[in-house]
């Protein structure tokens, strides 16, 4: 039975994850997650909720042509799951999952053990439905403690590291601990069950050298992508919403990037990171101080000497220190915007 399209193994190794061999870096998987349109969800839910209806009149009719109708809706629901990241990957039976209902009930054994409520096919049936019925909160619920996580925890970090993630994951993991003495409730637990192991694995790309690597076997989803998240983050990669276009990207090996390299939105060739870069610099030129913007231009200015060899390296470092600290008393208030334009000119 199709029961266990929710369930799946991967293969975890150095920094990559491995679904179906096919590589990607730890924390790719939930990005792309997080970057499901909601309108996906809500179609699935719409398509859930013409499925279930469709299943009770075949427990109930036990015809050909009911399991065909009930069949029909399933495929509409398998048609967005299958299309999902992770699973578009996946190497799953989808034959017998588009033809499960009419092989079900050509079979009069299963058929009668799936309606047997003590049967082991009956709990197989009810996973199933029950499964479909709650996966698309399942990915809501995912979507909505992961990004509310980086948003809050993760976003105002200055500096981007493994040990910078952690200190944002334990002020995350006391927030939620102090809430849960506050409300009550279930405990807030990173928990998820999976079946572990370890085996040889050929390295990719090179057939004859072998690495060891973690197998991993998932009963839901989310667990997996909890898991690829968390290990994103042990390896120093972590989700970003991009400060131009606010499409999650992978932040990977520590570097503090804020725009992705998507075409950006309204552009034929700029991407994101090249439009994110002028328009923050052409921002930081509009809120420049008086002060500031005279120390841009006599910045330049020297830096165009020491470019012509008008002027030396150690000139050069002398005359921009003495520029700093021109600057500096004109923001503190002990030198006028005036006096600062006069005796930057003179460097």
């Amino acid at each position: 039975m199709a029961d266990a399209f929710d369930c799946f193994s991967v293969f975890f190794a150095k920094d990559e994850v491995f679904v179906n061999e096919q590589a990607f870096p730890l924390g790719q998987c939930s990005t792309d997650i997080l970057n499901l349109d909601d309108a996906v969800l809500t179609e699935l839910d719409r398509r859930v909720g013409r499925l279930m209806p469709a299943v009770e009149n075949l427990i109930r009719e036990k015809t050909d042509s009911v399991a065909c109708s009930a069949q029909e809706e399933l495929n509409a629901v398998w048609e967005l799951i299958f299309a999902l990241p992770v699973y578009r990957t996946l190497a799953l039976d989808r034959w017998s999952s588009y033809n499960l209902f009419p092989l079900l009930l050509a079979d009069e054994e299963s058929w009668r053990e799936t309606q047997d409520e003590h049967s082991e096919a009956h709990a197989m049936f009810r996973k199933l439905m029950d499964g479909l019925e709650y996966f698309p909160e399942s990915l809501r619920v995912f979507r909505g403690q992961v990004s509310g996580f980086l948003e809050l925890y993760v976003e105002p970090l200055t500096r981007r590291s493994v040990d910078t993630y952690a200190g944002a994951f334990a002020r995350y993991f006391g927030d939620m601990k102090a809430v849960e003495r506050i409300l009550g409730g279930a405990p807030f637990e990173q928990s998820f069950p999976t079946e572990i192991l370890f085996v040889p694995m050929a390295q990719p790309g090179t057939p004859n050298k072998a690495i060891l690597a973690e197998r991993a076997a998932f009963s839901y989803l989310t667990h997996f992508l909890y898991a690829d998240f968390y290990r994103g983050l042990l390896a120093g990669n972590a989700p970003r919403r991009c400060h131009n276009c606010g499409t999650y990207f992978l932040l990977t090996a520590g570097y503090n990037i804020c725009y992705c390299n998507n075409l950006a939105p309204g552009e034929t060739e700029r991407t994101c990171r090249k439009v994110g870069a002028h328009r923050k610099e052409a921002q930081e030129r509009v809120a420049a101080t008086p002060a500031q913007k005279e120390y841009s231009k006599t910045y330049n200015r020297l830096k165009a000497r020491k470019q012509r060899g008008k002027i030396s390296v150690d000139d050069w470092n002398a005359a921009v220190a003495k520029a700093q600290d021109l600057k500096a008393q004109t923001e503190r208030g002990e030198m006028s915007d005036e006096e600062l334009r006069r005796q930057l000119q003179a460097l």
